[in-house]
């Protein structure tokens, strides 16, 4: 095989040119079999086989920086940087990143995850390499579907001002994760299809060539001023306009067009971007059909390219969807709102029945939360489906634009909590602290189907800014015996003793249900509580439990600082009341990927942790009531 010649980074710039294509069939046919097994991004990645070769030929790892945006594409990076053992264990526990990690590798020039980055960071690159006299290259890899968030264009608009090299590959396979959607992916459409262009410029070049003696002089003149023969043709040209130098489009399936068209990159003193045409899923017909399941994929069967392991339980995500579609169908004034995600937030459901009220508003999660706030400002009723990680990156616009104003919008926060096998970019582990300490915000948290269903409900039709949060993956069923109406700011309390009081949050409900189990096995009373609401606090309760009970545990799938236990300790001690208060959740640092139950034994959110935890934590506090 081929693939046995590369053991490292630029081994594939010993090989012949016979070699490389041969090479490209052995990197698919290897990732289709090892992404079968363990799961991984898929398409993306198959997408991209000759546009990485091309790269790692015509630049030198790890002088020359290559940033990947996004990263979930960088499979065949790794490979070529001698990392091919690592798809054994790829994003199990212990194992290699499905994502760029510089401490994973010096040929990983930055860490990515969320998208529209990649531009801002290779900018940085380029500062720090002028400043400090230094000569290598910079490639940004960034796709058409991160091209819909605002980020790149501000990139953009500062890199048009460089004096120096700067190459942004435009990887251009008209996807997102969904279909793209906006006025970028119009453009682009345009200059993917414009045949006409590319064949009159061809004719032009071949005209004045024709002309003896200075033919080729002009054309070469002719290709290095601002207004080329392409600018002649298709004035207005965005990139051109913006101030970088434009390349393409490119084949990013031809290594060899590839190839020569980087190296003419490299002798550009500006920045240039080189917009490439490639195939997401290429080479393997189920994800050449269906590019956007296998985006993120389990195990699968290569032959059929099926789940191997296909759930039949309703997942958290599909009970919201059929709950918002069965409300939209009764009020005409709710709107569902998705940032490039309509499969991945259960969505597609909604604009297959109601697709004048859904609004696919690509990669932006910043403007999708203004723009919900708009419709709640003209009369609608928003609701925005988002993942947990992602809402991150609208922090300021929940503050200013929903919160300030009060105004009436749904955030359905999906998997909130430790996803897996994405990793630090994508555990939704920080959404109870951020989202807790906004002012006007409401926050809650389902402990099962049934409860998640009333909570979208309830949502729907609260006057104000409300966050219903939930987890990836099935939607737990136990506990249907207790489904007492949601009161507003109140928790509800399944079991009442004393001693020891357990308020959980959410999806920890069955983790505290073993926990208690366990306890009164070993003797220990204990009241269990679904707090439901993890603002505005159920202050009333608190205040009963502290007459029976000098322990109160919290359980949620948060990091600690700024979470929900956070926030009951410091009412707590701010009420005065005589009740110990231990915080079970996230440490204070960032979890990476591995199997969930993995990672809850790693952070300690398993029974038998929990329980020791909280005996210790009862006896401490026995020894401090006496």
């Amino acid at each position: 095989m081929i693939l046995d010649k590369i053991q490292g980074e630029n081994d594939i710039r010993n090989l012949s040119p016979e070699e490389l294509e041969p090479l490209a069939q052995e990197i698919r046919d290897f990732l289709i079999e090892k992404i079968s097994r363990t799961g991984g991004h898929l398409a993306s990645n198959l997408g991209v086989v000759e546009l990485t070769m091309a790269l790692h030929l015509a630049f030198h790892l790890p002088e020359d920086k290559l940033i990947w945006d996004v990263g979930h594409q960088s499979y065949t990076h790794k490979l070529l940087t001698g990392r091919r053992n690592g798809f054994e264990n790829l994003r199990s526990y212990g194992g290699m990143s499905g994502f760029p990690k510089r401490k994973e590798s010096d040929c990983d020039a930055f860490d990515t995850g969320h998208s529209s980055t990649s531009v801002s960071a290779g900018l940085g690159y380029v500062a720090a390499r002028d400043i400090q006299g230094e000569k290598y290259s910079v490639v940004s890899v960034i796709g058409d579907g991160s091209m819909t968030g605002g980020m790149a264009y501000e990139a953009l608009n500062n890199a048009a001002r460089l004096k120096s090299n700067f190459i942004i590959v435009l990887n251009d396979n008209n996807m997102s994760i969904s279909k793209n959607v906006g006025g970028m992916s119009n453009y682009l459409n345009g200059l993917r299809t414009a045949e006409a262009y590319i064949d009159l410029k061809k004719g032009v070049e071949d005209t004045l060539k024709k002309i003896p003696w200075h033919g080729e002089k002009i054309v070469s003149r002719i290709r290095k001023t601002k207004s080329g023969i392409k600018q002649l043709i298709v004035p207005g040209m965005l990139f051109e306009n913006m101030g970088l130098t434009y390349l393409g489009p490119v084949d990013g399936h031809d290594i060899k067009a590839l190839y020569k068209t980087f190296r003419e990159a490299k002798r550009v003193d500006c920045a240039v971007l080189v917009h490439v045409m490639t195939k997401k899923g290429k080479g393997y017909a189920p994800a050449e059909e269906n590019p956007s399941g296998f985006h993120g994929t389990g195990p699968f069967d290569i032959a059929t390219g099926k789940p191997k392991e296909a759930s039949e339980t309703d997942s958290y995500t599909d009970v919201f969807s059929k709950v918002i579609c069965d409300i939209a169908g009764k009020d005409e004034k709710v709107v569902a709102i998705t940032a490039a995600m309509a499969d991945g937030t259960g969505l597609s459901r909604f604009e297959k029945y109601f697709p004048k009220r859904f609004f696919d508003v690509g990669i932006a999660e910043g403007h999708a939360v203004t723009f919900a706030a708009g419709l709640a400002a003209g009369g609608m009723k928003p609701v925005v489906a988002v993942y947990s990680s992602f809402l991150q990156r609208a922090y300021d616009q929940i503050i200013h634009d929903v919160c300030l104003q009060n105004l009436p919008v749904t955030l359905a926060v999906d998997r909130a909590g430790l996803v897996g096998s994405d990793g630090e970019t994508h555990q939704g582990i920080f959404d109870l602290s951020y989202l807790g300490s906004i002012p006007n915000m409401t926050v809650m948290s389902p402990k099962n189907r049934w409860e998640m269903a009333d909570m979208i409900r309830f949502a729907a039709d609260y006057p104000g800014p409300i966050a219903v949060r939930y987890p990836r993956g099935a939607a737990y069923e136990g506990m249907r015996e207790f489904r007492a109406p949601i009161v507003y700011g109140k928790s509800e309390v399944l079991y009442r003793e004393s001693g020891i009081a357990i308020v959980f949050v959410g999806h920890m409900s069955a983790l505290a249900q073993e926990v208690r189990r366990e306890l009164k096995v070993m003797g220990y009373p204990c009241t269990l509580v679904n707090a439901r609401f993890v603002k505005p606090l159920d202050e009333e309760l608190a205040e009963q439990l502290t007459k029976d009970h000098s322990l109160l545990v919290t359980i949620e799938e948060n990091v600690l600082t700024g979470g929900f236990g956070s926030q009951v300790q410091e009412l707590i001690s701010r009420e005065g009341y005589e009740m110990h208060v231990c915080g079970i959740g996230i440490p204070d640092e960032y979890v990476e990927h591995g199997n969930v139950n993995v990672l809850r034994q790693e952070t300690g959110l398993e029974k038998s942790a929990v329980v020791k935890r909280v005996v210790e934590e009862y006896r401490k506090s026995c020894g401090a009531a006496q």
